[in-house]
């Protein structure tokens, strides 16, 4: 499958780090300089980045581990979803989650990209379900062992 790309960013392109990745990583552009980003705060962190998906496959925009445990922080709308027909530029929600500011740099590797096969469901309003073994329990509905 072939992802088209338009790059207005002076950053590689994204692409698989090793040959069993699911993921690729996404960095910022800024070209007015790095940004500050105080604990508890968010913000959007432009890529320079316009992506054209085929049709049945979105893009999944999902943290970067080391980044989330080594300074802690995160994609704040975990995973974002690119749908195949938005055309405009790929952008990131980051938060801080930790104690101290972070500081993002131009070309820092904020996000992973990873590209995902998906369904578009029928929907059918009844009046009522199929019972299973599990109903309606949820939330830790099978207790502790």
């Amino acid at each position: 499958m072939q992802i088209k790309f338009i790059n207005r960013s002076h950053h590689p392109l994204p692409k698989y780090e090793t040959p069993l990745s699911a993921g690729m990583d996404l960095r910022a552009f800024l070209p007015e300089g790095p940004v500050t980003l105080q604990p508890l705060e968010r913000t959007l962190v432009k890529t320079g980045l316009f992506m054209e998906l085929p049709a049945g496959y979105e893009a999944q925009v999902r943290p970067r581990s080391g980044l989330a445990l080594k300074k802690g922080v995160t994609v704040l709308n975990s995973p974002g979803t690119i749908d195949a027909d938005y055309r405009g530029e790929i952008c990131v929600i980051l938060v801080n989650l930790s104690n101290e500011p972070f500081v993002i740099s131009d070309g820092e590797r904020i996000a992973q990209m990873v590209i995902a096969r998906h369904e578009q469901a029928e929907i059918a309003e009844v009046s009522e379900l199929t019972d299973t073994e599990r109903g309606t329990g949820g939330f830790g509905h099978t207790g502790k062992n």
